[in-house]
């Protein structure tokens, strides 16, 4: 028996292994596809992923691989320069094509011991009191202690658990690939920049090895949106909707997405659990989706992680739910506001313009900002200090910088009064003697995720907030 089985081996399900590898837990990932994916979902981390792999030591192995642009231009592909004095250390988004970030991953996962096995599809789960029995599709059986379903937005195990996943359905069809053209790189951009004065669901742009990223409306909705258009449809389209085929040809890959909005209504049912696409799914604009599963990944592992080597107190593997499932609502919510500002018809043009006179204000850039790149997200701990539940962006400490000392997923106390102690819990929190000059408090508790647990100064309030958090003191 292992600890946790991991189904679905994209970028949540490798986050989540590697995390909880940290930790000691012992993971097994199964991926239904033989072969990683060449093909580029996903373009890009934005802010708040940045910081996560920053807080893990991994942003060093991405930055050379990607390009760093300025946060600016996602909200509904509305252009707007980056707003001044975002909180954060990393202000950018670094574009990455998702194959490179799922091998960086893996890479890493394997690293810390995780066991990655390819061409396995579940097709059963079972679960009882002392945890979950899955069938693979070949009859095997194997047994762990906790499952969690990371298996997209088709899940398996969430259908398999009878999770509701209410929503709305599919309105609007997209046809994406990737494939060679004729057309000259001057013709490709002069075709795209006139048809997005009217159609901002499109896009031709080059993405490297002589192929080019096609994305194009639909003419209607498939009657099954696993099943990937024909080439001959996709030039179909780019004639009707740019007058040109562009010469496309020698397809790589072809796929359709809609833009349907779903939920599901729990992350746990038992031993099993939900991240990423299998617990929510959403339109592609303002590319959130990688994220946010990355995200999951990084609230549930540690809490997992707790559980499994049993010092998480009580509710602490609960609130994965409680804390990400509103993020998702969120999520889904801004992803249908801006579905509705790329329509090309009338009213929602209008209603376009008026926002982008509104972004011309910094605040409300700065706001629409923080909300793609997930840095304003703040989780309910309570009344307090207007820091807590935030994650804190990464400062510099006496020792160097703070998310240098986050490598190791462990709680961490910043004490600038250099009295507060954290003995009974030195095995889960580092205490760290000193503050930041820029975050004038005193003190302040740092859960493994980097989200705020406790401002102040006075020790036997300390001693309150480390068991809701990290469990009975040892000894």
């Amino acid at each position: 028996m292992v600890d946790v089985i991991v189904a679905g081996g994209g970028p949540t399900g490798l986050m989540l292994a590697a995390e909880l590898r940290l930790h000691g837990v012992r993971v097994l990932v199964l991926e239904r596809d033989a072969e990683p994916p060449a093909f580029v979902r996903a373009l890009g981390l934005h802010v708040r992923s940045i910081e996560v792999l920053d807080q893990r030591g991994l942003l060093d192995r991405f930055l050379p691989l990607g390009k760093r642009h300025a946060v600016g231009g996602f909200f509904a592909a509305v252009t707007k320069p980056s707003s001044e004095g975002l909180d954060t250390a990393h202000p950018y988004v670094l574009g990455i094509p998702q194959p490179v970030t799922d091998r960086l991953l893996a890479e890493r996962a394997a690293e810390l011991g995780a066991d990655i096995r390819r061409g396995r599809e579940l097709t059963g789960l079972s679960q009882d009191d002392h945890g979950v029995t899955v069938e693979l599709a070949d009859g095997t059986r194997l047994r762990s202690r906790w499952l969690v379903g990371c298996d997209g937005g088709r899940s398996t195990v969430r259908g398999l658990l009878g999770v509701g996943f209410p929503g709305e359905p599919t309105r609007v069809e997209t046809l994406l690939g990737e494939m060679e053209v004729t057309a000259t790189p001057d013709e490709v951009a002069a075709v795209v920049a006139e048809v997005r004065t009217r159609q901002l669901r499109f896009g031709v742009g080059p993405i490297g090895d002589g192929l080019y990223r096609v994305v194009v409306p639909a003419a209607g909705l498939a009657a099954d949106r696993s099943v990937p258009p024909t080439l001959d449809e996709v030039r179909r389209q780019l004639r009707a909707v740019a007058g040109t085929d562009f010469g496309a040809h020698s397809p790589r890959r072809l796929s359709r997405f809609g833009d349907a909005t779903r939920l599901a209504e729990r992350y746990r049912t038992g031993r099993v659990l939900l991240a990423g696409d299998a617990a929510h799914v959403h339109p592609p604009t303002g590319g959130q989706g990688l994220n946010l599963g990355l995200q999951d990944a990084f609230n549930l592992g540690w809490k997992l992680a707790a559980e499994v080597n049993g010092w998480a107190p009580p509710g602490l593997l609960d609130s994965y739910h409680t804390e990400r499932h509103p993020v998702a609502a969120a999520v889904l919510e801004n992803t249908r506001a801006q579905m509705e500002l790329l329509s090309p018809e009338p009213g929602p043009r209008a209603v376009r313009r008026l926002l982008s006179e509104l972004m011309d204000f910094d605040e409300v850039n700065r706001y629409l900002i923080e909300k793609i790149t997930a840095i304003a997200v703040r989780y309910d701990f309570g009344e307090g200090h207007e820091l807590l539940g935030r994650r804190l962006r990464d400062v510099p400490l006496g020792q160097g910088r703070l998310y240098a000392l986050t490598h190791g997923g462990r709680g961490l106390l910043l004490d600038g009064t250099g009295r507060l102690s954290v003995d009974g819990w030195a095995d889960r929190v580092d205490r760290v003697p000193g503050a930041s000059a820029e975050l004038d408090v005193p003190a302040v508790l740092l859960r493994p995720d980097g989200h705020v647990a406790w401002v102040g100064e006075d020790q036997e309030e300390l001693l309150r907030v480390l068991p809701r958090w990290f469990g009975a003191a040892a000894g």
